[in-house]
This record gives C-alpha cells, sequence and structure tokens, in this order.
C-alpha cells in the first residue's frame, strides 16, 4: 500500500516553485499520539513515503522512543516502519494538504491548504496527544487547527517539538530522544 497522493499537480513557476499534494494520513486502530509534521519533503514525496530522506532522524528517533517496536520501526521495509507505528499507537499526517514550494524547506512554502486536521482528531477520539514536529508544523497548526480541534476536545494534549528533520542539524539525535521522550513521558 503506497501512502500516496498526487506529488505534483502542476509545473514549476519562474522561481522553481511547483504545487505539491501531501501523502494521506496513517492511522491505525485506536490511536492515542498524532505526529504532525508540516510538509513532506521532496525525497518523500517521490518516494510516498513519510520522513524518506536518509539524514531525517524521524525514524530512529521513533525506534528510540518504542523500543518494543525497534525492530519494525528500523526495518528497511517502509510498511514495515508503518506497523511498527500503529502498533506503537501513532498516527501520522502533516498540518498542510498541499503547497507550493521550490525544493524541500519549510521556508520555501507558500500558498498553502490545510489539511483538515480538526477533523482527522474528531474521527478519532482516542487520539489523546498532538505532536507538533518542527516550527513550520507548529504555526500552521495554531492558524489553522488549533480553535477547531480545542473546541471539540479541550482535553487535548498539544506539544511542539524540535524537527527532526536534516535543516534542524543544531540538536543530535540524542537530543532530540531526550526532548521528545521527556515530552512523551514514554520509556
Amino acid at each position: 500500500m503506497r501512502e500516496r497522493k498526487n506529488e505534483k499537480t502542476t509545473g514549476a513557476d519562474e522561481e522553481g516553485a511547483v504545487v505539491l499534494t501531501g501523502l494521506v494520513p496513517v492511522v491505525g486502530e485506536a490511536p492515542l499520539i498524532l505526529i504532525l509534521g508540516s510538509m513532506p519533503g521532496a525525497a518523500s514525496l517521490a518516494a510516498a513515503q513519510y520522513y524518506a530522506h536518509p539524514a531525517n532522524r524521524f525514524w530512529p528517533l521513533m525506534a528510540l522512543l518504542f523500543p518494543e517496536e525497534t525492530a519494525r520501526l528500523s526495518s528497511p521495509d517502509y510498511e514495515e516502519r508503518l506497523e511498527g507505528l500503529r502498533r506503537s499507537g501513532v498516527a501520522l499526517w502533516d498540518t498542510i494538504g498541499s503547497c507550493e514550494r521550490a525544493g524541500s524547506l519549510d521556508s520555501s512554502i507558500r500558498n498553502m491548504t490545510p489539511n483538515d486536521v480538526a477533523g482527522l482528531l474528531k474521527s478519532h477520539p482516542t487520539i489523546g496527544t498532538v505532536v507538533l514536529n518542527g516550527s513550520k508544523s507548529a504555526v500552521v497548526w495554531r492558524r489553522h487547527a488549533q480553535r477547531e480541534a480545542l473546541l471539540e476536545r479541550p482535553d487535548l494534549r498539544v506539544l511542539a517539538l524540535p524537527s527532526t528533520s536534516p535543516a534542524n542539524a543544531r540538536l543530535r539525535l540524542a537530543d532530540l530522544e531526550m526532548t521528545w521522550r521527556e515530552a512523551l513521558a514514554v520509556g
């Protein structure tokens, strides 16, 4: 099963920006945690896989945070990794559904359309924690999803955490693990 929507819906503009459409959500039976990125990068969209860039620390971090699923979360097989997330009670999506962007940096995102995160939360009431993976995800959440989501679910725990992206090179994997583990109170 490929987790893909349309990668590109139009050609590049004069600045090299392309209209991109994100990936579908990954949601298991009764997720407890929803991790929201901003918008998949070029490598992820090309592979139709979340966090496909080899330097992104997302998958190694998940393997550290959920040791009972380390083998699946460390697998080279994408479907195995997704199964590891589902078994760990983790759902995955992005705050942005489509946008124009040249390259993969969040700072290049323009003309974005948000995903219906509040709708996803409403249809999955077992989710009690939303993790915003990086600052762009947090900004989009605050502008487009927070109010509706918290009106529906005032008990929802929302955590803005440092990005696992290779662009966030100031933090090592060990730093990310410590911050995410403490915030999520796992392990």
